[in-house]
């Protein structure tokens, strides 16, 4: 261990003015119908939700909050509401996977800085915390979040804007104010740097490897009141190349003048200290925190304004959990490019954009929901999603799976990406290049890794060639689907032809006999074989919770069960089942209806299939008792993993009355709304309205849209994307369906 004592003296602070927010007095209250005032943040930071309190804008790269938790699978996002210990307030989050990382550039207001540097002088890799008792000024709101450190006496805002965090600390009399900030919390280091650029100024980088392989931030942070002291803790880390360890800077103590107020600045980057500093410097330098906070607050409002709730003698409740979780919707994915338009590559190379790139992508997660709800409500973004997708495929050869920071992690299955620029253009998102796009996919698809040699060579992937050879192979036919139909909609029949083929191979893993999608290896069924087993055939699942993954052919899965009433039996049983589990212990099965696990996402369409077999009004039952069940406004309000915005959108989605079964097609399937009436101000400017007239208990019986009676089930995307109204009558007696 080296300590690295900087003597200080005294230069000038930056050229702009850095502004000190005042802590004292509230902010201004909201309006009566600000949306952000329903939106709970605390909703999933308890049970295995795994969301966080962060202070953020929608889809920021800057989501700054509170660190409770290092380690374990209820950890994943860095907080949990159970937790009583606090390390600090780092400036980026993950909400809701299932993996962890992130967690950057922690910073902790101190008390007696000089105490600290004691502490951390005879151990730097030790961790500081603090008691976090619940309550104790605990609150937070859409871009803001705010604690009490109830030992020290310190009371702590935070506000974000897209790229920047402003910490506004009140120390009340404290002698020796402090800040540590903290480069080696949670995940290991690679590589770090921490220099005191002038007395207002902290500048470094971190370079750590987790589930991100090799991720970068650098940042840059400026105070309101002059350093007086710094003590920077070096430490070895081992090379990650097998040489000698390494010594690294892993912390610094920073020691301010006797002060009340600190306001911190904090810019970050993926390109440079430069990119770090423009970012600040474009985004809030010099701006006191309450203006921060309101242009935080006010994005949010017109972000969730896009869909408006009215009515009579609707639950708090209710609208809480709703709006919530379209806030929730739009935490993922994150801002990547800095505002000059840099932005580090998948190759390691520093790319130029004209549009905003962009981070982030859980796919397999996200393309069932929270990618057609942004297609609707966010075209011109989703657009960006599928031109960041593009730039990654030009840098690293082939789309992305599960992309986390410039790194291809290959979590979970499938080329979902290919999803996502479907269902985009088949809902009218424009503004990529289509025939870019269909090169991408179908190089993607060609591609001999993760078991995509033996489904090419046999038509299916068998358990010897692959794990989970059941659920990629299902999953990978819906992704073959999704290039027919784009390719079918560029006029490209060559393309369309070949991948129409591989759609259908679902058919091979198709047991007649027992109805299950079942392993094969020799062209023979793997045994022993139990339905509710969980094992290395089935992605976080078993045979039930696959049963259904053919959502681009239900038609075709339907005559395979031998017709609609074999069908809706079938469906029934996965509902009606005993909900054991089998084999292997899997967490993320949770959110359990029988079988049917709403937390975890293949689940999520098959309560929506009955629509399919002329059964709308069980769909609609089904969907109903899954609203109520397994969402509330409380911390363990949520089945599982929030998967970065997937569960939430459902709930979104479901609560409007609308679901799409198959991304990649214009169709969305009709269930009930939720609510007496929904204004959803489309980006055009026109609105689209949902009316709902009767009990929601009660089962659908006539549906009108722009006064015209429906005899269909599902509405095409365009009926949706421009203005109209449509009015679902509920109650007794035959369904017009």
């Amino acid at each position: 261990m080296r300590l690295m004592i900087v003597p200080l003296r005294q230069p000038a602070p930056p050229a702009a003015a850095i502004a000190v927010a005042l802590l004292a007095g509230g902010l201004p209250g909201a309006e009566a119908d600000a949306q952000e005032t329903w939106v709970d943040p605390y909703i999933g930071t308890g049970g295995h939700g795994h969301t966080h309190p962060a202070a953020t804008v929608p889809f920021g790269m800057v989501q700054l909050g509170p660190d409770t938790r290092k380690t374990g699978w209820d950890g994943c996002s860095g907080f949990h509401a159970t937790d009583s210990t606090l390390y600090g307030f780092s400036h980026t989050h993950l909400s809701g996977t299932g993996i962890s990382d992130y967690a950057d550039i922690l910073m902790l207001p101190l008390r007696d800085a000089p105490a600290a540097a004691a502490r951390l002088a005879a151990d730097p890799d030790t961790f500081w915390t603090v008691p976090f008792e619940k309550g104790a000024g605990r609150s937070a709101a859409p871009g803001f979040y705010a604690c009490r450190l109830p030992d020290d006496g310190i009371d702590v805002r935070l506000t974000a804007t897209e790229r920047t965090g402003v910490h506004s600390y009140r120390f009340h009399d404290a002698a020796r104010p402090g800040l540590l900030v903290d480069l080696a919390y949670r995940d290991p280091l690679l590589e770090t740097s921490l220099r005191l650029a002038d007395s207002h100024t902290l500048e470094g980088m971190r370079r750590s490897s987790a589930w991100a392989r090799d991720q970068v931030v650098y940042f840059v942070a400026e105070f309101s009141e002059p350093v007086t002291d710094v003590l920077i803790l070096e430490s070895d880390r081992p090379d990650p190349a097998g040489g000698d360890p390494r010594r690294l800077a892993v912390k610094a103590v920073l020691e301010f003048a006797r002060t009340d107020s600190l306001t911190v600045h904090v810019g970050i980057s993926s390109v440079d200290i430069a990119g770090a500093r423009r970012n600040l410097a474009a985004e809030s330098r010099g701006r006191p925190f309450r203006e921060v906070r309101e242009a935080a607050r006010e994005e949010w409002n017109r972000a969730l304004g896009q869909i408006e709730i009215r009515g009579d003698d609707i639950a708090d409740e209710h609208l809480t959990v709703f709006y919530t979780a379209l806030y929730h919707s739009m935490l993922a994915p994150h801002v990547w490019s800095d505002t000059d338009g840099r932005y580090l590559g998948m190759d390691g190379r520093i790319g130029q954009t004209e549009r905003p790139r962009y981070t982030v992508f859980s796919l397999w997660d996200t393309y069932r929901a929270t990618h057609p709800l942004l297609a609707w409500l966010h075209p011109e973004r989703t657009a960006d999603f599928v031109r960041t997708f593009l730039g990654m495929y030009r840098e690293g050869g082939r789309l992305p799976v599960w992309e986390l920071a410039a790194n291809e992690t290959d979590t979970m299955i499938g080329y979902h990406s290919v999803s996502v620029i479907a269902d985009a253009w088949a809902k009218g998102v424009r503004g990529f290049d289509a025939e870019a796009a269909l090169e991408a996919m179908v190089a993607s698809a060609r591609d001999d890794r993760a078991g995509l040699d033996a489904y090419r060579r046999a038509g299916f992937i068998g358990s010897r060639d692959e794990s989970e050879s059941v659920s990629k192979t299902l999953e990978y036919a819906y992704d073959d689907w999704c290039i027919a139909e784009f390719a079918a909609a560029l006029g490209r029949t060559d393309v369309e032809t070949e991948f129409r083929r591989r759609a259908q191979a679902w058919r091979h893993l198709f047991d007649p006999e027992t109805g299950f999608f079942r392993a094969r290896s020799n062209q023979r069924w793997i045994h022993p074989f139990h339905p509710s087993r969980v094992d290395f055939n089935y992605t976080e699942a078993n045979a039930w919770q696959y049963a259904f993954c053919v959502p681009h052919d239900v038609e075709g899965l339907i005559e395979a069960h031998g017709g609609d009433d074999a069908f809706i039996a079938r469906l029934d049983a996965l509902f009606e089942a005993d909900s054991t589990t089998l084999g292997r212990d899997q967490a993320d099965i949770t959110g359990r209806l029988g079988q049917y696990a709403h937390g975890n996402e293949p689940s999520h369409h098959m309560a929506w299939l009955y629509h399919y077999a002329g059964a709308p009004e069980r769909s609609v039952s089904r969907v109903n008792e899954i609203l109520h069940r397994f969402y509330s406004a409380a911390p363990d309000g949520l089945a599982g993993n929030e998967d970065c915005g997937q569960m939430s959108s459902w709930y979104v989605l479901a609560a409007l009355g609308l679901y799409s079964v198959s991304p990649g097609s214009p169709d969305w399937v009709l269930g009930a709304p939720q609510f007496p009436e929904a204004v959803v101000h489309l980006p055009d400017g026109g609105e689209f309205r949902i009316r709902r007239e009767g009990r929601v208990e009660d089962g659908v019986r006539t549906v009108m849209l722009n006064g015209n009676t429906l005899t269909r089930s599902f509405l095409r995307h365009g009926e949706i994307a421009r203005a109209g109204e449509l009015i679902v009558t509920l109650g007794p007696g035959d369904t017009a369906w």
